[in-house]
């Protein structure tokens, strides 16, 4: 693998809109500015009744278009989580075979840079710190393991191990710190830890017990305010969301049923907005439909509102907030539900701009500039342009599930690289043309 280091183009940022500080009522059907069906690839079959005697039981139609430019199968099991290295053409993928593989992301086929194999459950969550010296993998038994980086990042040593609670939900390492990182687990607890940059040993920093049911979803916020500000915000399915000093573990703020009228609101899903001078705003979507909008720094709610209208025959897991993602030079916000809806919010008013239909359930959203990404169950990852709501292109290949996605600007290109993680163990990438 080249040791030299490729450097990633980032994204600018820009100030975020200003934000409604009024509890807002729950957005109404009339409200959405447009409406889009995706596109599919091929029109459905029509059945014929007199045929169908004549069709074996077990056979299963299977679409095999593909414009994947490669792929990495080296998984025996689905690939539930991928990431990449913040300067290295480096990506790791963790799965349900119990292993995190190191792969190259700019080559064709990509180049097998190692496993990870001291797990013993699903590796579900990890990252990069963001100085590309460490790599934090975390697995379904609660262990996280800590490996750094050796000769140029073409080897990576184990350094350090722990198993404090009995599942890991997420992990996410800090994007300005180096060797900071946190996760949340099904007890409820968040943990924030320091890896030693000489030693790889780590020291606890904090731990919260606040939460009484899963910790879902967690975030750093202020993340532009120095090395001496390390805060997060947690939600859990509890319907509870905590501010904390990642140093001390003092809880900054509690959002909890009464500050949100009553409502039932188990969170699975939080999403920080652009950081913006001293404003921090963090979305937190709930698996009954409901959105809320906090302020990062005490914990009032900015708005509140449901993602859908129910009908009398539907489930509320429909409405479930399985993505949400933040524009970071567009005034928009998207949230993908289990229903196959993408809506994206205008965050200047809060009114849906565009609502898309998708087919199956949304797993993952991120924008890229103008362009917005979504994965879906259907083994599909679409692009759309988020100011428009419409189809620009889709990624085929999977012939199941698409469960995590990861983008990545190619060297001296404007181009963008799209890595996937495939419910059938296969990571494809793609060349997103435009």
């Amino acid at each position: 693998m080249p040791q030299e280091q490729h450097a990633l183009e980032g994204f600018e940022g820009s100030e975020l809109p200003p934000t409604d500080n009024s509890q807002d009522e729950f957005i109404q059907l009339n409200e959405v500015d447009q409406e889009l069906a995706a596109d599919d690839a091929e029109e459905p079959i029509e059945e014929d009744e007199d045929d169908e005697d004549d069709i074996p039981e077990e056979s299963l139609e299977i679409d095999l278009s593909n414009n994947s430019v490669t792929y990495f199968d080296k998984h025996t099991d689905s690939v539930f989580t991928v990431f990449h290295h913040p300067s290295l053409p480096l990506v790791c993928s963790g799965g349900g075979d119990n292993v995190a593989h190191l792969w190259t992301s700019h080559s064709q086929p990509p180049k097998f840079a190692g496993s990870l194999e001291t797990h013993t459950e699903s590796v579900i969550a990890g990252g990069f710190s963001c100085d590309g010296n460490f790599l934090v993998t975390a697995d379904m038994t609660g262990k996280v393991v800590v490996h750094a980086s050796q000769k140029g990042g073409s080897r990576w040593k184990l350094v350090s191990e722990m198993q404090e609670v009995e599942e890991v939900i997420w992990l996410k390492c800090h994007p300005t710190i180096p060797g900071i990182f946190a996760f949340g687990a099904t007890d409820g607890s968040v943990w924030c830890y320091q890896i030693d940059q000489n030693s790889g040993n780590l020291e606890q920093l904090m731990s919260g017990f606040a939460h009484q049911e899963d910790c879902t979803a967690g975030e750093f916020i202020n993340v532009g305010q120095g090395e001496n500000v390390l805060q997060l915000v947690s939600a859990a399915t509890d319907g509870t969301i905590i501010g904390w000093n990642g140093f001390t573990g003092q809880q900054l703020f509690k959002v909890s049923k009464d500050e949100l009228k009553g409502l039932e609101t188990p969170w699975v899903t939080l999403s920080a907005a652009p950081p913006t001078g001293s404003a921090a705003v963090v979305a937190c979507g709930s698996n009954n439909g409901v959105l809320a909008l906090i302020n990062g720094n005490n914990g009032s709610v900015l708005h509140l509102s449901a993602v859908m209208e129910l009908q009398p025959e539907q489930d509320d897991i429909m409405a479930s907030v399985e993505t949400i993602a933040w524009s970071k030079i567009l005034p928009v916000m998207a949230v993908g539900l289990v229903c196959g809806n993408v809506l994206i919010y205008d965050t200047t008013t809060w009114r849906v701009r565009h609502k898309i239909a998708l087919e199956d359930a949304v797993t993952k959203i991120l924008f890229d500039n103008e362009n917005l990404f979504v994965s879906c169950i259907n083994g599909r990852v679409y692009q759309f342009d988020s100011r428009s709501g419409e189809e620009k292109y889709v990624c085929l290949g999977h012939n199941m599930g698409v469960l995590d996605f990861v983008l990545v600007k190619k060297d001296d290109e404007d181009s963008t690289r799209l890595i996937t993680a495939g419910d059938e163990g296969v990571s494809l990438v793609f060349d997103i043309p435009n």
